[in-house]
């Protein structure tokens, strides 16, 4: 009997974000996880980056289920695209189909065979028996995999920390994990995110210790928190610190009201109904009794938070002596949007307090010395690093093997890449396609897109759009060209610049038989024309359009 299973690697892998991967055997196929990430200045005008699952399409009746370890977006974003081509139960906590079945709700089209699962639950699914395994994470109902195979069991860690005081009482189990590791687990797919971290990450309960000081020494202040909505935990702390202080509560940012209203009523969050109200309300409160819980906290430049640091929040002014805690630290790439957001508050008065200045932020990823511990419980025969940038991966390699695993024994994987699970073996055998799907309002595209070019060329070069009427039958220029600019010379130069501009496009057509002459071909000459005469004014190469009417 064939015993040979296949792991694909659609994203997550030297990369941060747009979790995917696929275990495959015989004609069947289970993913884990369909995440997206958000683009860079380098993709303008793209909304969400999604993995190219184009191999899970061309192999679609092979897909029994997909497998959601958690509700982060980097976990679950990308999956109303999936769904529209592949018809596939999904299973996960509660909690995480909570946040699906509500992030669905902008995708009508897409049906959710969604099935709720509970920590130690086992699955048959096919060839492949799935066993859930509670972890703790920075939002409730996070999950670790289990996964029997006919090439032995793989773990799945999904995004974990071991934090002996969380919040639910209910910490990673360790117990599972170690009773795994003495059975035998022939792979081990384990989170890298925090592996440059030396020692142990934070417990949730000493940000709440944070915060508790905080609105001690606060009291006649109004209090806003930016932090994580899917942070279900840090939730709970905040509201709790309400209601002990007396604080009704706001929620500012459609994520926040969303989560915050799935999450109670699904029971993952506590609070009383009547200690919230709405934001209109807050004006016509006394400070000490407000606290406001918004988004906002990576900067993002539509957020609630960022909107009222630049006074643009229609039901609410800052004012000086608002206490803002970002209680979140920044995303790497996200530094910069936030201390624009952080100074802006300053200026208007108020006091801030960030994970620079105090404890108000934990991460909810392992750091080296749990990675060490999920490694020696879990013994794995075999080691593959996940959800990391190639660095991440790296170094979780030669954490390894400082534990004693063989580098042979060890595959960093790239996106795309294949590899082949035996019993007593590991190996590369190929690639699929795989990379970025770019979404776009209602459009989805890629990265040789000529959108995506012309967007960048617009955004640094600018466009300059002219229009000439010329007599076919005579050969000759009438009128004056008329010729627009945008972002290609500054407000001081224009007058000059079109003048000019259009001297000189007069005079490179009268160098020309223009009788009979095709459009197309008068608008190709045209165009290299304005483009020379530009590069030599500006030393810039905008888009050119040219619109050439004939008489």
């Amino acid at each position: 009997m064939n015993n040979k299973v296949k792991i694909t690697f659609l994203g997550g892998v030297g990369e941060i974000g747009k979790n995917m991967t696929a275990i495959e055997y015989s004609d069947e196929i289970i993913v884990i996880d369909a995440g997206l990430t958000f683009p860079d200045d380098e993709l303008p005008g793209v909304d969400i980056v999604i993995p190219d699952f184009s191999y899970l399409i061309a192999n679609k009746d092979k897909v029994k289920a997909i497998l959601l370890t958690h509700g982060h977006e980097d976990h679950v974003g990308s999956l109303p695209f999936l769904l529209q081509y592949v018809n596939a139960p999904v299973y996960g906590s509660r909690l995480t189909l909570s946040i699906v079945e509500n992030k669905l709700k902008e995708h009508p089209k897409v049906k959710l065979k969604a099935v709720a699962v509970k920590p130690r639950n086992v699955l048959k699914l096919g060839s492949f028996t799935v066993e859930f395994i509670k972890v703790t994470h920075s939002i409730a109902g996070a999950l670790a995999l289990s996964i029997t195979t006919p090439a032995g069991t793989i773990v799945h860690t999904g995004d974990f920390k071991i934090d002996y005081e969380p919040i639910d009482g209910q910490m990673t189990d360790l117990t599972r994990l170690g009773e795994l590791g003495r059975k035998g687990v022939n792979l081990l797919l384990c989170e890298s995110t925090n592996v440059c971290r030396k020692g142990y990450s934070m417990s949730e309960k000493t940000v709440g210790r944070t915060l508790e000081t905080i609105f001690e020494s606060h009291k006649d202040n109004r209090i806003f928190v930016a932090t994580f909505a899917s942070n279900i935990y840090r939730l709970q702390q905040i509201l709790d610190l309400a209601e002990k202080y007396k604080r009704k509560v706001a929620f500012t940012g459609r994520s926040m009201i969303n989560i915050s209203e799935v999450a109670m009523k699904i029971g993952e969050l506590h609070y009383n109904r009547e200690n919230i109200v709405d934001i209109e309300k807050v004006n016509k409160m006394d400070d000490k009794e407000v606290l406001i819980v918004t988004t906002g906290s990576q900067g993002e430049p539509m957020s609630a938070l960022t909107r009222m640091a630049g006074g643009e929040f229609k039901n609410l002014k800052l004012k000086e002596n608002d206490l803002i805690v970002f209680s979140a630290s920044p995303i790497p790439g996200n530094e910069k949007n936030v201390y624009k957001v952080v100074n802006a508050l300053y200026k208007l008065g108020a006091d801030v307090i960030y994970d620079e200045l105090a404890d108000v932020h934990t991460s909810g990823h392992a750091c080296q010395e749990e990675l060490k511990l999920m490694h020696s419980l879990v013994k794995p025969k075999f080691f593959i690093p996940v959800h990391g940038e190639f660095r991440h991966m790296k170094l979780h390699k030669e954490l390894a093997m400082s534990l004693g695993m063989e580098a042979r024994n060890i595959v960093v994987a790239t996106l795309g890449l294949q590899v082949e699970l035996t019993p007593n073996s590991i190996k590369e055998v190929g690639y699929v396609t795989a990379g970025q799907r770019l979404v776009d309002g209602y459009g989805i595209g890629d990265m040789d897109s000529n959108v995506l070019k012309e967007r960048k060329q617009l955004s640094e070069e600018g466009i300059c759009v002219v229009c000439v009427n010329i007599n076919n039958i005579a050969g000759e220029v009438t009128g004056d060209p008329f010729i627009i600019t945008r972002g290609v010379v500054y407000a001081e130069e224009q007058e000059a610049f079109v003048q000019d501009a259009k001297a000189a496009i007069i005079a490179s057509l009268k160098e020309q038989d223009l009788r009979g002459m095709e459009p197309a071909v008068i608008k190709s000459t045209l165009r290299r024309k304005v483009s020379n005469f530009i590069f030599k004014r500006t030393k810039r190469r905008p888009i050119i359009l040219t619109i050439v009417t004939l008489d």
